[in-house]
């Protein structure tokens, strides 16, 4: 129940709510198309759809500025890249939110004659840098992690004293190459390490595994809006409401955010 309280009591928790409604209309009407309902039902849904993406602009008012706030912050972090990564994503959400504003007041009838196909991909363009830069970040983060985790094994399970030298069955062996033979099992165990590395240091940070896969579901959407790679409207609508529930846990439980 706290948890619940907590949630409730966040601004941006009724515009993540709207946003999981929103993909669930757009999944929801592709089934639809696909199975054949009636057309009056899927014009329904798609309205329904519409409705919510206006309430949603509405909430993101003034966005802007609190993106603008997080830059501020991030421009004072010690590591260049998260610096880096993070200042300019923020100012790109900013105007991200910036060209979703106008999107707003265009319509809702305050700017008339507003070329809304014009505002709605400028509003994506910044949208998807601002994904890429995240995405950047976490796979920074992860390549630290795997370092550390591998510095750490490595310190537990020291390299033998002679890795060079070779047993006496391979010196005499007469057969072919003993790279030759040995490369492919060498690969596959390398690449079984490489994996079971990974899937380590993602189990044990929580935070960076709901963060990146929350960033790589929202990447699709502004790539099939902006139609550099169309997937479309059920894959963007299952992405795209994956990546709400994902940002709800996140407003349920602070400590799955990642930082900073």
């Amino acid at each position: 129940m706290d948890s619940w309280v907590r949630f409730n009591a966040q601004s941006q928790a009724k515009e993540r709510v709207i946003r999981a409604a929103q993909y669930a209309c757009t999944l929801l009407g592709y089934t639809l198309q696909k199975g054949g309902a009636a057309a009056e039902l899927r014009k329904t849904i798609g309205q329904l759809e519409a409705h919510m993406s206006l309430t949603r602009k509405l909430l993101r008012l003034g966005n802007s500025v609190e993106a603008l706030e997080s830059a501020k912050r991030a421009i004072h972090l010690s590591d260049s890249v998260l610096r880096l990564c993070l200042t300019i994503s923020h100012l790109n959400r900013a105007m991200y939110f910036a060209c979703d504003n106008v999107l707003w007041a265009g319509k809702t009838g305050i700017i008339s004659k507003l070329d809304m196909k014009k505002w709605s991909e400028r509003s994506f363009r910044y949208y998807l840098f601002a994904l890429i830069l995240n995405l950047t970040r976490d796979l920074y983060e992860l390549r630290l992690l795997i370092d550390c985790e591998e510095r750490h094994r490595a310190s537990k399970h020291p390299p033998s004293p002679h890795p060079g030298s070779a047993s006496a069955d391979q010196l005499s062996s007469p057969s072919s190459s003993p790279v030759a033979l040995n490369a492919p099992p060498v690969m596959l165990a390398g690449l079984r390490r490489q994996l079971h590395l990974l899937a380590t240091v993602l189990y044990s940070n929580p935070p960076l595994l709901l963060d990146l896969l929350k960033n790589s579901c929202d990447i699709f959407i502004p790539l099939d809006r902006l139609g550099i790679y169309t997937t479309g409207s059920g894959f963007v609508g299952l992405c795209g409401l994956t990546s709400s529930i994902l940002s709800i846990l996140t407003l349920i439980h602070p400590w799955l955010k990642l930082k900073p």
